[in-house]
């Protein structure tokens, strides 16, 4: 038998084991929540000393006023994504309500009006989406697709195809006014990142975003309104998305209806990339984020670079699919 002495001896021989082990996987838990924030200043530090004009002030509002509306949809497709659900119309969306917009601004003259009513556009197509994956159990991919075609297809019937012109000089300073010298596009942005990220950490909404993504039936035995909650994240998305549609069409000066194409795929490759699970339950804000900036950065150095338009379609390609990577391989290290 054992004496007290080796017993104390064995357990301090065992903790001391238990502590080694551990340390390294707290390293790599570490890094590898922190890599994209690292990857991310490398990148950013590398382009400024190699790239000429990419770190002057006016290409640094420049780059925050392009990802601007990626930034504001990247915000509530994080939402969508936590919940295994995800949103192919959004692009259409940003189409159509700046195309509607313009066209009640045209007849009624009343900006407000007009932003309120293609808010409310947004919001209905958000709630058909919702509805339709909530109650009637249709796939995510199948619904978002119709929807996709169909809201796309409204902005060129109703537009006939023509770009929609406005002249309400009230309705084009909105999206080009700047307060301390930034732009209000980035500033709504900034707006949307503080209170979706607040919403995700610390209300109920976001934890039952995440717990549904997590597990769909034990939140529903746990007494959420898994269906009312789905319905919901698609409204506050449609919404979102339309204001986004709105400022867009304040800054070109026109409702366009071939806007926004393929919006939804650089959205979801920002949140992807900022870590956000296919498989829902896992999000951060700050993840998006950062996901958003490294997608506007790769697109904008491309640009001062003068890639062709066909190359870059490659760029943003292999990232996507580098981000679904990263996050399967993530997905089985958690199982692992």
């Amino acid at each position: 038998m054992q004496t007290d002495d080796q017993l104390a001896v064995a357990r301090a021989s065992g903790a001391r084991e238990l502590s080694t082990d551990a340390f390294p996987f707290r390293w790599r838990e570490s890094f590898a929540e922190y890599s994209l924030v690292l990857i991310f200043i490398a990148m950013f530090a590398a382009m400024s000393f190699s790239v000429d004009h990419f770190f002057s002030l006016d290409n640094m509002l420049g780059l925050a006023l392009s990802i601007s509306q990626i930034g504001m949809v990247a915000c509530t497709m994080m939402f969508c994504l936590a919940a295994r659900d995800f949103d192919l119309s959004v692009g259409s969306t940003v189409a159509f309500s700046g195309v509607l917009c313009a066209m009640v601004l045209n007849a009624t003259g009343s900006a407000v009006i007009a932003v309120t009513a293609a808010v409310a556009a947004g919001c209905a197509i958000g709630f058909v989406n919702g509805a339709v994956i909530a109650y009637l159990r249709i796939n995510p991919l199948i619904t978002t697709l119709a929807t996709m075609e169909i809201v796309r297809g409204l902005a060129f019937i109703v537009s006939h195809g023509q770009a929609v012109g406005v002249s309400s000089e009230g309705f084009i300073a909105f999206g080009s006014l700047t307060l301390f010298g930034v732009s209000l596009p980035i500033w709504v942005t900034l707006v949307c990142f503080v209170v979706f990220g607040v919403m995700l950490n610390n209300t109920v909404y976001g934890r039952n975003t995440l717990a549904i993504g997590g597990n769909p039936e034990a939140s529903r035995l746990a007494g959420i309104n898994v269906d009312l909650v789905r319905v919901t994240i698609f409204l506050v998305q449609g919404a979102v998305t339309a204001l986004a549609g709105v400022i867009l069409a304040s800054r070109i000066t026109s409702g366009q209806p071939n806007a926004g194409e393929g919006f939804e795929l650089n959205v979801i490759s920002a949140c992807v990339l900022g870590g956000v699970s296919l498989l829902g339950g896992r999000a951060s804000i700050s993840g998006v984020v950062v996901g958003v900036l490294i997608m506007g950065t790769v697109e904008n150095v491309m640009n001062l670079l003068n890639i062709d338009a066909f190359y870059q379609y490659l760029v943003r390609g292999a990232i996507l699919l580098a981000a679904v990577l990263l996050d399967q391989l993530k997905n089985r290290g958690e199982r692992n």
